[in-house]
């Protein structure tokens, strides 16, 4: 029964990154009458999902008895300040993670950026080393190994390329490179520091995500204002928004533990 909920939970997660990745470089990359939505405001779109989201799972852990979720809200947020703040650093974090995607899928191919942002795992298993001093077997740092090689093999360079390049910039592409590289390390240090809160208190997952897409969300609508602010103003939050949108943020939103904390659980697949 536990292995078959894990292999159910790895093919889960597998098509939620994958559909996720295709659709995003889609959305990004169609050409369409009218301005393009905006990433910084479906990134803020996306947390207030989750924190609806998950609030349903507090309700329905809590035998869908709203005076019981309020009570978990307040004992476990509202009272609870400085375990909240804990959550600020990731939340914070996180948001300037899924920016970086999309602009990484604004620049390059789905393919390219699936495989390099593959070096997050790797990034999480140094940090969980120093951070949370686990150990890794030989195999693992094998399986790591080989997964440095096929990043490199992924970038070097082809005759194709050349092909790819009537679309993509060199400067475009390093652009995207550096934006999936930046996420990479993020996504490693943040999942193993959420990790290592959550083993430090008793708060379940989905009160932690909600702690998480609060920070998220202001830290979200900051990015709004601070770069997309005149845009806005001139055409509106949801600017450029159509189906495709909402299935992107959909897909970000409906599975609330998709966090980048997830890296860890791909260690255990090593």
């Amino acid at each position: 029964m536990s292995a078959n909920l894990k292999y159910l939970s790895l093919g889960i997660l597998v098509f939620q990154t994958t559909s996720l990745v295709l659709t995003m470089r889609y959305s990004r990359t169609l050409k369409e009458e009218g301005p393009r939505y905006l990433s910084s405001t479906a990134v803020v779109i996306a947390e207030l999902l989750k924190i609806m989201a998950c609030i349903l799972l507090v309700y329905k852990d809590n035998k869908c008895s709203l005076r019981a979720l309020n009570r978990v809200l307040h004992d476990e947020i509202l009272n609870k300040p400085m375990e909240t703040l804990k959550l600020a650093i990731p939340s914070g974090i996180y948001t300037l993670q899924n920016n970086l995607l999309y602009v990484a899928l604004s620049n390059l191919d789905a393919a390219t950026y699936q495989v390099t942002y593959q070096l997050k795992i790797l990034t999480t298993a140094l940090f969980s080393v120093s951070m949370l001093s686990k150990k890794l077997g030989v195999y693992q740092w094998l399986s790591l190994l080989i997964l440095m090689t096929g990043v490199a093999f992924v970038q070097w360079p082809s005759d194709s390329q050349e092909l790819d390049s009537k679309e993509l910039s060199a400067g475009s592409q390093f652009v995207g490179l550096m934006a999936v590289l930046t996420a990479c390390f993020s996504s490693g240090f943040a999942g193993v520091y959420f990790e290592k809160i959550l083993k430090e208190t008793k708060q379940s997952v989905w009160i932690r995500n909600i702690q998480l897409g609060f920070f998220g969300s202001i830290f979200g609508l900051m990015a709004v204002y601070i770069y997309d602010g005149e845009l806005v103003s001139k055409n509106g939050f949801f600017q450029g928004y159509n189906q495709l949108t909402w299935i992107v943020v959909a897909l970000q939103c409906l599975f609330p533990w998709s966090h980048p904390c997830n890296n860890s659980y791909f260690l255990i697949w090593l």
